[in-house]
């Protein structure tokens, strides 16, 4: 079988993280949705995603044998791995309406909106799915648990050294390379991964459920509240609670991230915070791209929402349910408004356009510090996102 990951309407929920990114490349618990599908398939997986995105994340289809769809916005499990295996072709999977995978056959088009074709099974498998961005914390400390299990069977853990203090070491996973010294593991309250070449440094506190990703670090003296993940090639200092950081970003310095999502290079500036509860103890609202107003999270505790590329500077402060969009540059005292619009420059006081000759810039420098090249598919990327998010600079 050839596999396809498509994004359905999930996708404008997930806004301003799926602005960059198809779906199924999200990162919640260990791994990205897609790398979960890779490891429980055995198989290269492909996207159906947005146009402009496409050069990036091609769809890949099979001539000779079967090209089976799925929703890039359910995670794997043992239950649904079968069922999506014994998809007949002309067969389709649902859960409450909800089209989760299709064999399309020899057939290289599909619409999940028109499946009237299709012979309907109702999927029996539970899984979890990412539907909107405060999904990705709130159901990080199950995703963590299922991908540290998927990770680690049959394995090995790498030693700790005996200068750091520790409690479950049995819950606790080292790869390779990874350095870990006086440093202080709770994983009594969750599993606690430590990928390869990451490091923890001294006087780091760390209670689980955590995930630390290849080539990051927790830095001197980190505060670290479960359920948390911290994606690759990403710093992280001073008190994060409950948050994933998808890979490729800094919260290097003391202040309070929670209840948060980052997308990829974003750097917030030392002695940031974020509110996540509100005075009142009020639901959270949060910027829905869809409704295009503020909708209800459900959630009391929300904190802030950043898409890629975007930066804060020392001291920002933000608001409980913030979502701030690509590209966008905040500075200054005061809290900026509870959206920012991708592309935006300035804080509390207003906001200018953030050029895209700048802003790409930035970009190039960014992303040479980790020895990735911006390039022209990235370019249009962002010249897309630009264009797309226009009506919201005003």
């Amino acid at each position: 079988m050839n596999y396809i990951l498509f994004d359905d309407k999930s996708r404008i929920n997930l806004l301003p993280l799926t602005f960059t990114r198809p779906v199924a490349e999200i990162r919640i618990g260990i791994l990205t949705i897609r790398e979960k599908w890779e490891k429980v398939l055995d198989a290269k997986v492909s996207f159906q995603t947005e146009e402009y995105l496409s050069k990036k994340y091609p769809t890949e289809f099979a001539i000779d044998t079967d090209n089976v769809w799925i929703n890039g916005s359910f995670c794997p499990n043992a239950k649904l791995l079968e069922e999506v295996k014994s998809l007949q072709p002309k067969q389709v999977l649902l859960s409450s309406a909800v089209v989760v995978a299709v064999n399309t056959g020899n057939d290289k088009t599909f619409d999940y909106k028109n499946i009237s074709d299709y012979t309907n099974f109702e999927s029996a498998a539970l899984a979890m799915r990412v539907e909107n961005p405060w999904d990705i914390f709130s159901k990080n400390g199950d995703a963590i648990k299922d991908d540290f299990e998927l990770i680690t069977k049959g394995r090995k853990s790498l030693a700790l050294s005996k200068t750091n203090q520790v409690i479950g070491v049995e819950n606790i996973f080292v790869e390779e390379g990874a350095k870990v010294e006086c440093a202080i593991l709770n994983a009594s309250t969750g599993y606690i991964y430590i990928g390869k070449d990451a490091e923890i440094m001294e006087g780091s506190i760390v209670r689980g459920p955590f995930a630390l990703c290849e080539h990051s670090a927790l830095k001197l003296g980190a505060k670290i509240y479960g359920p948390t993940t911290v994606g690759p090639h990403s710093k992280v200092g001073g008190e994060v609670n409950n948050s994933v950081i998808f890979g490729y970003s800094n919260k290097g310095h003391d202040g309070f991230l929670g209840n948060s999502v980052l997308g990829e290079w974003c750097n917030i500036g030392a002695d940031s915070n974020n509110s996540n509860l509100k005075n009142n103890y009020a639901e959270v609202k949060l910027w829905n791209y869809e409704k295009e107003r503020f909708v209800n999270t459900g959630l009391t505790f929300c904190g802030l929402i950043m898409g890629d590329h975007s930066k804060c500077g020392i001291n920002t402060m933000f608001n409980t349910g913030t979502v701030v969009g690509v590209n966008a540059n905040i500075f200054g005292s005061g809290f900026p408004r509870n959206f920012v619009p991708s592309f935006s420059w300035g804080g509390a006081a207003g906001f200018t356009t953030y050029k895209t000759k700048d802003a790409f810039e930035v970009a190039t420098r960014v992303m040479e510090r980790r020895g990735i090249v911006f390039n022209e598919t990235e370019q249009n990327i962002l010249t897309q996102v630009f264009e797309l998010t226009e009506k919201y600079r005003k």
